[in-house]
């Protein structure tokens, strides 16, 4: 099982991101995703998710109207847009699948809004 999450990086307050989770050695399709972030000195947050087919998405009141999550189950990928970033959504975000008892995370890739 594996889940790797990448397209993060230094950006300006404003700008724009697209992390992409890529899933394998699992049945991703079955698989409800989200994105989660921790920043230093907090506790893990969820961010956003998607269920198994798609649609019904949920997103944490801090990103609503910003952030976009979407998926593509023919290629076992999970995105996460991210439009009008601020310096408080500076952490590392991590990609999480979860189907019954499985429950799965990536390493994270850092996102860092900064002038």
């Amino acid at each position: 099982v594996q889940l790797v999450e990448s397209g993060g990086g230094l950006v300006q307050p404003g700008g724009s991101l697209r992390l992409s989770c890529a899933a394998s050695g699992f049945a991703f399709s079955n698989y409800h995703m989200s994105w989660h972030r921790q920043a230093p000195g907090r506790e893990r947050e969820l961010v956003a998710r998607i269920p198994s087919a798609g649609g019904g998405t949920d997103y944490a009141n801090s990103v609503k109207g910003r952030f976009t999550i979407t998926r593509d189950n023919a290629k076992n990928l999970v995105f996460l847009q991210m439009n009008s970033l601020k310096p408080e959504d500076t952490a590392v975000y991590y990609c999480n699948a979860r189907f019954a008892i499985g429950d799965y995370w990536g390493r994270g890739t850092q996102v860092t809004v900064s002038s």
